[in-house]
């Protein structure tokens, strides 16, 4: 099974580069970010066609989230409260849409769009701080229920220097900050694993490149959009893969597929 992540950046602006990457690649499952539409206006139909059911969690003109899939998608579930739903700050961080799951296959595909934080002086960046919270929590209920979790998205954060271009320059500021990356390791703890170090140790890999600054064109970008595998899933999968060429696209999103392939359901189960 093939899971794929993407921050499209608004989903009707890119949607037919959202089909024919489907078309070419054809993941099991994509999640989009930044769908930035409401739910009555997204693209469903166009999806359908493909053979792809879709679940999703809009917002107009800013964030949204989407899981788009070909296996049946099972209890899905949409915002922090879905999990808290006696806990006050997770219904008011809800009010952004940002997150959504659903059953696949009996694996839980967690989707992600983790707010930016604008820059450490700014009240957003204590937002985003607060929100990397609530998630722990949200996390350690979700454990407690079970499921198998895929858990990827937008992250907004560079885990280490190496997930950096110029990390001499850019540690320290926004997506790059210590309490940014102490706020993802801890509700990480020693259960989600970064599927791509799995496969790929080196610098040099990154999934967004601002629009500004010419950073394309000088391949100056950021290792933010990532794949958090369990340990029983991380054991099955067989590599993890950046579609960077999407990024050189006519009016592309900024950001490039990430998708990781999953050797799912394992063998005793297939004979079953």
């Amino acid at each position: 099974m093939r899971i794929s992540s993407w921050n499209v950046n608004s989903v009707r602006t890119r949607l037919s580069q959202v089909l024919a990457w489907l078309e070419r690649e054809q993941p099991e499952v994509l999640c989009l970010q930044e769908t930035k539409v409401d739910d009555a206006l997204f693209p469903r139909e166009a999806f359908e066609a493909l053979g792809y059911s879709c679940a999703i969690s809009g917002q107009k003109a800013y964030n949204g989230v989407a899981i788009v899939s070909r296996p049946p998608l099972a209890d899905v579930q949409i915002g922090l409260d879905a999990l808290l739903p006696a806990d006050a700050q997770a219904t008011r961080l809800s009010e952004q849409k940002r997150v959504i799951s659903a059953l696949i296959e009996g694996v839980r595909v967690l989707n992600l769009y983790v707010p930016n934080g604008s820059a450490v002086t700014s009240d957003k960046y204590a937002y985003k701080l607060e929100w990397l919270a609530c998630l722990e929590r949200y996390l350690a209920v979700q454990e407690r229920q079970g499921d198998l979790l895929c858990m990827l998205g937008d992250f907004n954060i560079g885990p280490e220097d190496r997930d950096l271009s110029e990390p001499q320059r850019q540690t320290g500021g926004i997506m790059a900050s210590e309490a940014e990356r102490q706020a993802l390791r801890q509700l990480l703890g020693e259960r989600l694993h970064d599927v791509f170090r799995t496969f790929e140790p080196a610098s040099g890999h990154w999934s967004w490149w601002d629009y500004r600054s010419g950073a394309w064109d000088r391949d100056q970008g950021w290792r933010i959009d990532h794949i958090y595998l369990d340990r029983e899933l991380l054991e099955l999968a067989t590599g993890c893969v950046i579609h960077k060429a999407t990024r050189g696209n006519p009016q592309p999103s900024d950001h490039a597929p990430v998708a990781v392939n999953l050797a799912w359901p394992p063998d005793d189960e297939e004979e079953d």
